[in-house]
């Protein structure tokens, strides 16, 4: 397959140490150019990464007629006004999650993915840990699968941090919370009903600083998480049924390039030790997605993930945020 021609915008570190080191591991992918609205970061970007073109505004990485794909990490509130602007342009979007703010903002993206690709980069549903889990679901090894349950923390309280910025879209909630909406979705291959939380904010950023949740699926499938941006650092996630057990030990944040393992158990004994480990050989997600998406754009597949089911995972989203001033169940 010929070389996917990528462009980025923004010099967000996800991107220089987690998606573009990752992404460029890849034999179908060439990063081409970075963009940042300050020329002197984007230079400075382009040189630690190896990446032939810097340019100090997006409109000029759009305008290259050599770019076909663009990756947008940007703060949540400008990524669906950028993906917009990057596809005007031609360009296909792998774009960060949350891919909005709401699903009504969201739902503004349908008639551009008629023209290109839009996807939202939730990079675990393409690692093996994950797609082996729901192989083993699938294959009925925890019988009826009944509940799914995900830990998720991390510490940050710098007030300069885009994650603290309630305005721009910050908390737990929109940074992280989206991750165990999209394994329920996943694991049950099915739509949540309906979603009840509990918030906490933080006095100062007013943030959701801890936020826990409980998703039903419907027929007994319940989705229960907490997230928290001001919690020691973790993450676990648990695959429940009415035979056994699944443990996925680093669900979001897997090592790259190493080997991962799930724990396989049948409930034999209360310790866990009774759990099977199986090892699943060394992968990157971020080079998994981008080979993906690239696949899509050389119409070698379809696109598995669209604007519709980012639509329908920030639907939960809202749902969540009803709920925390209504203290009710919303509706999905």
């Amino acid at each position: 397959m010929k070389k996917v021609v990528w462009g980025v915008v923004s010099t967000a570190k996800i991107g220089l140490k987690r998606v573009l080191p990752g992404m460029q591991k890849s034999e179908l992918i060439e990063i081409r150019a970075i963009a940042s609205r300050s020329a002197p970061a984007a230079r400075e970007a382009a040189q630690a990464l190896g990446i032939p073109q810097a340019y100090g505004s997006y409109e000029e990485l759009f305008a290259d007629p050599h770019i076909e794909a663009v990756y947008n990490p940007l703060p949540n509130h400008l990524h669906v006004p950028v993906t917009l602007q990057a596809a005007a342009a031609g360009k296909h979007v792998l774009c960060e999650k949350p891919v909005a703010l709401t699903a009504d903002e969201a739902e503004r993206l349908r008639a551009a993915a008629r023209e290109v690709h839009i996807m939202e980069a939730f990079m675990v549903r393409f690692h093996p840990q994950w797609l082996r889990a729901r192989e083993l679901v699938r294959q009925g090894r925890v019988g009826t699968l009944r509940a799914v349950q995900m830990l998720f923390c991390y510490f940050n309280d710098d007030p300069r941090n885009i994650r603290n910025m309630a305005a721009i879209g910050g908390g737990a909630l929109y940074d992280i919370g989206c991750y165990p909406i999209v394994a329920g979705r996943f694991l049950f291959e099915a739509e949540p009903q309906r979603a009840i939380a509990l918030f906490d904010r933080d006095p100062g950023f007013g943030t959701d600083r801890l936020t826990s949740a409980l998703v039903d699926f419907g027929e007994g499938r319940h989705l229960d998480f907490t997230v928290s941006t001001q919690c020691a650092p973790f993450q676990r996630t648990q695959i429940c049924g009415s035979k056994g057990r699944i443990e996925i030990q680093i669900p979001v944040n897997a090592p790259q390039g190493v080997e991962t393992r799930l724990s396989v158990d049948d409930g034999g004994a209360l310790d866990g030790s009774s759990a099977r480990v199986e090892t699943l050989a060394a992968s990157d997600q971020y080079m998994l997605q981008g080979e993906v998406f690239s696949r899509a754009v050389r119409g070698e597949i379809e696109l598995p993930y669209g604007v519709e089911d980012a639509v329908r995972n920030m639907r939960v989203l809202d749902a969540l945020f009803r709920s925390e001033k209504s203290g009710r169940w919303e509706p999905i």
